[in-house]
């Protein structure tokens, strides 16, 4: 026995030693997890629990060198923001249409207010002489608001102030969070009954708006050339006159079934299948003539339709226009699906590597074409390593660009979680433009981000461990429970009702708007919960990328410019 327990102690006490860090991570990053997954009034912390396990671990001394923790948290925090950058980049900018605008000015606004309120709350409640207590709300802001990206950023800018002096403010941050999640929830609750909101009625409001709305999903209809004016005319000059997009994917004339190109003549009793935008299908039916009751797809004829996933990086970028589908392949595509939504096949639409491509053609052109655009499953399953490492050196290099500014102690710069941020949501939007293949499945985007994250928070936690007792009972440990609830929740109670009375938006958008403004998912899962419509998912995916760029942004402004 005494040999084994000679075998096995220094795994726990050699600090030094690759096996002991490694155990030590492990240890922490599982027991949180595992206990991130106890619920608690139908709400659990998830990974977050990452950062209270290595909490306890710093306290008993079951830690490591500080170089090995700060390196790992650094890496960590990079692998963390710059995979949420290339997973908000493609909509980052699409966010801002016309409701899109209205829901980010509230969220800026909310985070506006979070800040007001930290500050309310520091000369209220604490001493303004001590040089760490301004430092430490920036932690309670940051679990007040669960975000833990915004807690890295602030951490790296204590350090450039600082030195390894800087504040552990992860303590504060630990006393905030919990209340912080419940917070939001329940404040947003709180709206419902202040607003008087009644569920069954938003339910038949969105149900009504939905059946109301025409979109740009593919229609399909089998349509016959009617119209005298057309014999003659060429698709190309159909489809100019019209001014609408549509593709005519398949067309019978004389009992001869083909593919038509942009030079095919229209004559009366053409048959033809179009495919077009919804909103398009009454103004193309009553120019070309009345729909039919036959399927062209399922009579014999030597054509086949085929989905055709892009895998080939070249096709990064190019719009369907630009391919000539038609008239160079002898096909037609006639839509696309890219995250599991179906578009209409525009011209104008850029092609995405993920994206699957339905192919109506002779069986040898699809062929064809499949072998152009890639079409292997085993190419998207490899990981595009080169572009985020490529990103990340970018997003350093970036980071560390000095803006001086008069009145700031030290140069701003956006560091090492603001850099790659900004990197990753250009690359994300961009890439494709200089030959980076952006695409990552969605299994490993959470994959690398998770890792970066419990890395980062075990670093943080075991860091802060050793005195976070101290911290908590003897430095106002309360105060921060107490403070980062009001931060929470009063910037919800305004902002919330704004939304409601004044831009009348419904109560589903504004809970996804709210979770997504604190960038919280369990908030977001709660709003899923009590709405079948997928409101709540629009309004917290519309807000969550500036809100995300505004956290990190905002956490490195407040430590700089305040702070030094």
């Amino acid at each position: 026995m005494m040999e084994i327990f000679n075998w096995l102690a220094p795994l726990f006490t050699s600090t030094d030693s690759v096996a002991h860090i490694a155990l030590l991570y492990a240890i922490v990053i599982a027991v949180g997890v595992y206990l991130g997954k106890i619920k608690i009034f139908g709400i659990s912390l998830g990974v977050t629990f990452v950062l209270f396990a290595g909490i306890v671990a710093g306290h008993i001394g079951f830690t490591a060198p500080t170089p090995i923790l700060t390196f790992i948290q650094d890496f960590g925090l990079i692998l963390f923001v710059f995979m949420i950058g290339m997973q908000v980049g493609p909509g980052f900018f699409e966010s801002f249409g016309k409701a899109g605008i209205k829901l980010n000015g509230l969220a800026a606004t909310g985070i506006l207010l979070n800040i007001l309120v930290m500050f309310a709350c520091y000369f209220i409640f604490f001493d303004s002489a001590d040089k760490n207590a301004l430092p430490m709300m920036v932690g309670t802001l940051y679990g007040a608001v669960t975000n833990t990206p915004g807690l890295g950023a602030a951490n790296e800018a204590l350090t450039s102030v600082f030195g390894q002096d800087a504040p552990q403010i992860a303590s504060a941050y630990a006393c905030a969070y919990p209340l912080g999640v419940l917070g939001i929830i329940g404040a947003t609750i709180l709206i419902r009954y202040i607003c008087k909101v009644r569920l069954e009625e938003e339910e038949n409001r969105l149900k009504a708006m939905e059946e109301a709305d025409i979109n740009k999903k593919p229609y399909k209809m089998h349509l016959e050339v009617t119209n005298k004016y057309l014999e003659g005319k060429t698709l190309l000059q159909v489809h100019n006159f019209l001014n609408r997009d549509f593709v005519v994917s398949r067309l019978v004339h004389d009992g001869e079934l083909s593919i038509p190109n942009r030079d095919t003549v229209f004559h009366m009793g053409d048959q033809m299948l179009i495919v077009c935008a919804e909103a398009d299908q009454e103004a193309i039916m009553a120019f070309i003539g009345p729909k039919l009751d036959i399927d062209f797809e399922q009579q014999d004829q030597p054509l086949v339709s085929k989905r055709i996933l892009i895998t080939n990086p070249k096709m990064n970028g190019k719009t369907l226009g630009a391919m000539h589908f038609s008239s160079m392949h002898g096909v037609n595509v006639t839509r696309i699906t890219r995250h599991g939504m179906d578009l209409f096949a525009s011209a104008s639409l850029p092609m995405q590597v993920g994206d699957r491509i339905m192919v109506v053609g002779p069986e040898d052109a699809v062929d064809r074409v499949a072998n152009k655009m890639g079409n292997s499953i085993k190419r998207l399953n490899a990981p595009n390593i080169a572009t985020i490492f490529v990103g990340i050196m970018l997003g350093i290099i970036f980071g560390s660009i000095p803006v001086s500014i008069p009145g700031m102690p030290v140069a701003l710069k956006l560091g090492i979680a603001g850099g790659p941020l900004i990197i990753a949501i250009l690359i994300g939007r961009y890439g494709y433009k200089i030959k980076l293949v952006t695409y990552t499945t969605t299994s490993a985007n959470m994959m690398l981000r998770e890792i970066g994250l419990v890395l980062f928070l075990a670093s943080v936690g075991i860091r802060a461990g050793a005195g976070f007792w101290d911290t908590v009972i003897q430095g106002g440990g309360l105060y921060y429970v107490l403070t980062g609830f009001l931060i929470t929740i009063i910037p919800i109670l305004i902002m919330g009702p704004i939304a409601r009375m004044k831009f009348k938006f419904d109560y589903f958008t504004i809970m996804g708007m709210i979770a997504g403004t604190y960038t919280d998912p369990p908030a977001l899962a709660y709003a899923n919960s009590v709405c079948s419509k997928d409101a709540p998912a629009v309004g917290y995916s519309t807000v969550y990328p500036l809100s995300m760029f505004l956290r990190i942004l905002t956490a490195q402004i407040l430590v700089l410019f305040f702070c030094g």
